[in-house]
């Protein structure tokens, strides 16, 4: 992403600039994507083997699933990426077009948002675990329907057991939604703390809600923020 747009997006969300990060550097976009790849193999390497045995099947289950019309439709399935040890899941709603495209959830204009939302926050993507509700993009990127779902819930539960994340970002209404069992509205939603099967749970805006919402960025700064001091407090 260029320096003056990152810049754009972090003092609109209220993030100082100077902030100190601890994360990892980030490969840059004229780097092989391999490199980004093999950080994710070495984490893979360090797992116990029946823990990786366990997470290439279940990808392998998902890579292969007809349980709905979807797989009709889609180009690949998205499984997830990031570290499978992470303190950190993050849920989305569904893979959208560039996604279904790449096999990665969180990419294009969103997933930079994203990305950057982390790095302030002291986070790297190659430490965290994304992923989300829907492991197909519905046609057209429409909103997923209950069925659709139902049927991947499986996978979604499975994946949060191999993991047992500390902290869960439940990102935007439908993940919200969908996770917390609630039809209550966003606005509700944020700015606490909620728990998942006893994993504290955040909620925050979707990067693509927010990238048309500029007064709301300040707001998800802020729920990223306590859900990072949730992570603290959970610690000590």
């Amino acid at each position: 992403m260029d320096n003056s747009i990152r810049l754009e997006y972090l003092q609109a969300m209220g993030i100082d600039v100077w902030i100190p990060r601890t994360f990892m550097p980030v490969v840059s976009e004229s780097e092989p994507e391999a490199d980004a790849v093999t950080k994710e193999e070495t984490t893979e390497l360090e797992l116990p083997t029946n823990l990786l045995g366990a997470w290439v099947d279940l990808e392998t289950e998902v890579a292969s699933c007809t349980k709905c019309n979807l797989c009709q439709t889609r180009t690949q399935t998205v499984f997830g990426t990031g570290n499978k040890t992470a303190d950190w899941m993050i849920i989305g709603e569904a893979p959208g077009q560039h996604e279904d495209e790449q096999g990665k959830p969180f990419v294009g204009k969103a997933g930079l948002l994203l990305t950057e939302m982390l790095r302030a926050a002291g986070l790297d993507r190659d430490e965290v675990f994304i992923t989300n509700i829907l492991k197909c993009r519905p046609p057209g990127n429409r909103d997923p329907k209950q069925e659709e779902v139902e049927n991947c819930s499986a996978y979604l539960r499975q994946q949060r057991e191999l993991l047992k994340p500390k902290i869960i970002l439940a990102v935007g209404r439908i993940a919200a939604q969908t996770l917390l069992n609630t039809d209550a509205p966003l606005t509700k939603l944020r700015g606490n703390v909620h728990t998942l099967d006893g994993v504290p749970l955040v909620v925050v805006y979707h990067p693509a809600y927010l990238l048309r919402s500029l007064l709301e960025k300040r707001k998800a700064w802020q729920d990223l923020q306590l859900a990072v001091q949730t992570v603290k407090n959970n610690k000590g």
